[in-house]
């Protein structure tokens, strides 16, 4: 067992399963914004329940990333020492920025948000709803600054104390405006809006389909579509700025991505679907598009684009799960664009409602945007290989001295176990929750106050009438 494998092996575990909340956060967030500001802005009660709904699957989601995040972040100093040592000044102002501008924006609203419902004013409440949004989106502000760094490093100084070699920053707005930084930044939040806008889609379908909470769930379906198609054309721009940005400066990645085993004189291809063969340096089954790789990156379809062959065999990232889970996350970012621009353009010719099959495929395609989510993260570390800060530490160098490999084992084992509990009881939460409904349907014969506040006095009065004479006859 090498302990080197296992050390990545358990910190990619433990942030894949992390990274199931913190886009679906900061995807419902932004979406609870748009919703409570329609509120304030047409008085309509529907879009008030709207929010009040997604507030309590938000607080949910947002523990669980708390509880997850912080497990994580204690590898640095047990797995990863060495890269801790090296990286700590980067990576600490980073992690403190995300503390003091982030987590305690967001936490500070939270409660106002939560439970501030019916005790503060509309605006008030918007506000909070607004600011714990923001604090999710500096939040990945942060810690992709942080992971940027490693991936292009910018703004530091290499100096030796100790015996032991450790970057510092020398200019922080470089490390923050690095120009990579900023563009993975982009891709990453839409990313995470694509996310926020399917899961929201899914449940709204779900209902649709159900015959529960009809309005409701149609608005809340339109509003996510609207937002969903164009984030998801937004994403088709910043995965284009992404890969032109990975060819500049980490172009052994790049051709990883694509298979690109030799530089080849003219224009390189590039894949739509292919089996990468590290062993024959070909792709085998390939279907590519002459010269389209180089077009993608120079606008010119007879430029070269650098094979993994121009760089040392020991700098070499490995290609297949680079090659596969990049191209799957790319499919699956144009069928996000073709199935929101499908439902767009059959609302606009009123034919939406009635195409159940298609509500369907939305019940489900929640889990392609976390896929893609996933895969983009896959893609991006292992094309880093095998550099854990591109071009100056290796990740074989990076891992703590003194653990052993089955200390690492057995801690996957157990934690595994661990999360694979609170992934259950997470999940029986969550779908207790949206089983119970948009507005919360009280007992038979009872009468809620969402009914009373939605359909005004007189319904209510005469809902509540009748349980009363429906008592005198039982009684009777």
């Amino acid at each position: 067992m090498d302990v080197v494998f296992l050390s990545r092996l358990q910190f990619a575990l433990t942030v894949m399963f992390h990274y199931l909340f913190p886009p679906l956060s900061i995807g419902l967030g932004t979406l609870m914004v748009v919703m409570e500001g329609m509120y304030l802005r047409t008085k309509d009660p529907h879009y008030e329940t709207l929010a009040r709904f997604w507030t309590r699957i938000f607080a949910l989601v947002f523990v669980m990333g708390v509880a997850s995040g912080i497990v994580m972040e204690f590898q640095f100093g047990t797995n990863w020492a060495s890269y801790s040592r090296y990286v700590g000044d980067v990576f600490g102002s980073a992690l403190a920025a995300e503390g003091i501008f982030a987590f305690f924006l967001e936490s500070s609203f939270l409660a106002i948000l939560v439970f501030g419902w019916d005790r503060v004013s509309p605006r008030v409440h918007f506000f909070s709803t607004l600011m714990v949004a923001l604090g999710a989106i500096l939040s990945a502000v942060w810690i992709v600054t942080a992971n940027s760094w490693q991936q292009t490093p910018a703004g530091f100084h290499i100096v030796v104390r100790d015996g032991f070699a450790r970057a510092e920053i020398t200019n922080f707005w470089a490390v923050l405006l690095n120009p990579p930084n900023l563009i993975r930044l982009a891709h990453t939040l839409v990313g995470a809006w694509i996310l926020g806008a399917f899961a929201v889609m899914s449940v709204s379908a779900w209902y649709i389909l159900k015959s529960r909470h009809i309005e409701h769930a149609k608005k809340s379906f339109l509003i996510a579509l609207a937002f969903g198609t164009v984030v998801s054309l937004l994403g088709l721009f910043t995965g284009h700025l992404q890969s032109v940005a990975v060819a500049e400066t980490q172009p052994a990645k790049l051709a990883a991505y694509e298979g690109i085993f030799k530089t080849e004189p003219g224009g390189t291809p590039m894949y739509i679907f292919g089996i990468p063969d590290s062993k024959s340096e070909t792709v085998r089954y390939g279907i590519a598009i002459p010269g389209g790789l180089s077009f993608l990156v120079h606008f010119r379809t007879d430029i070269p684009v650098p094979g993994l062959d121009r760089f040392p065999p020991n700098e070499r990232p490995p290609v297949f799960l680079p090659f596969v889970s990049y191209h799957l996350m790319v499919g699956l970012g144009l069928a996000f664009i073709a199935l929101t621009l499908l439902a767009s353009w059959l609302h606009l010719k009123r034919k939406l409602w009635g195409q159940r099959a298609l509500l369907w495929v939305f019940v489900f395609a929640f889990l392609g945007p976390y896929a893609a989510n996933q895969f983009g993260w896959v893609s991006a570390e292992v094309g880093r290989q095998p550099w854990v800060v591109y071009g100056l530490l290796r990740t074989s160098d990076g891992v703590s001295k003194v653990v052993s490999a089955g200390s690492v084992l057995s801690s996957i084992v157990l934690f595994g176990a661990i999360y694979l509990v609170l992934f259950v009881v997470w999940s029986f939460i969550l779908s207790g929750k949206i089983r119970k409904g948009i507005v919360e349907e009280p007992a038979s014969g009872a009468v809620s106050q969402e009914t009373v506040r939605l359909t005004g006095p007189s319904s209510a009065e005469d809902a509540t009438d009748s349980n009363e004479n429906e008592t005198r006859n039982i009684e009777g």
